[in-house]
């Protein structure tokens, strides 16, 4: 991750289900669903204006460091989010089992 990016703040908006990361007033999110064991990251999105900053990355960072951190697993349907851990495979090893994809990472 840029240092840029190290102290900005993940947000968790539980009542739009996004985990967001505001960088100069833009917002990069990804859409989760979670149950009790696992959240599922569904969509990333990041404005154009972020576009090659390396805050999509930032974002996806942060918010596996926090699924990691509240002792959940990750299934990774958004295919950025995919991508990601396939290129850092230290975080296969959070991602859920039952995941359809888990062999392909």
């Amino acid at each position: 991750m840029k240092d840029q990016f190290l102290d900005i703040p993940l947000k968790k908006n539980e009542e739009k289900s996004r985990f967001e990361l505001e960088v100069n007033g833009h917002i990069a999110f990804i859409d989760y669903k979670e149950t009790n064991s696992t959240i599922a990251l569904i969509h990333t999105e990041a404005p154009a204006e972020l576009g090659g900053t390396g805050a999509a990355s930032a974002l996806v960072e942060k918010t596996l460091n926090f699924i990691k951190d509240a002792g959940k697993s990750i299934s990774p349907y958004c295919p950025y989010v995919f991508a990601y851990i396939k290129k850092h495979p230290e975080w296969k090893e959070h991602v859920s089992p039952r995941f359809p994809k888990y062999d392909e990472i």
